[in-house]
């Protein structure tokens, strides 16, 4: 199978992993629980939507604009939690932030499986100023949505 192919198959049952957990979970915790970063359930679900987007806007333009791309900082210098902050996702409606999730993480994985190989190579340069392929920023993004659903399941299990 091809690694684009993996990665998206990946994405997707990470997600549907953590549709199962959030399907159940108690009410009561979706605001109140906190991971060491301070957020809550739903804020780090919100961030999970902020992260499907940004990247794929990422992977999007790293396919047509010249490498190597800067971008505006959204992970690095904690700017993700003033996104955070700015969206109100503490409040956001439960069923409609679900739908965002679900949307925005499949809508990932498609434009993923859909890359153009040959800018895999492709770079950007984060707000470190160290330079990010395409690939690389790809491969990164199952694992990344794997550590914030291991943080949710943990918040739900205190």
């Amino acid at each position: 199978m091809e690694l684009l192919e993996k990665i998206n198959d990946a994405i997707l049952k990470h997600l549907s992993e953590l549709e199962t957990i959030l399907h159940d979970v108690n009410i009561n915790k979706l605001a109140t629980k906190t991971n060491t970063q301070n957020r809550t359930i739903k804020q780090i679900v919100g961030h999970l939507c902020d992260s499907a987007s940004n990247n794929t806007h990422r992977i999007i333009h790293l396919q047509y604009q010249k490498s190597p791309l800067i971008f505006p900082d959204y992970a690095n210098l904690g700017v993700n939690d003033t996104w955070i902050k700015i969206q109100n996702y503490k409040n956001y409606d439960w069923e409609a932030l679900q739908a965002l999730l679900h949307a925005t993480t499949k809508h990932v994985a498609h434009v993923i499986k859909n890359v153009d190989s040959s800018k895999l190579q492709n770079e950007w340069i984060s707000a470190l100023k160290e330079p990010v392929t395409l690939e690389a920023m790809i491969v990164d993004y199952p694992r990344h949505f794997k550590l914030h659903r291991d943080e949710i399941v943990d918040l739900i299990s205190q």
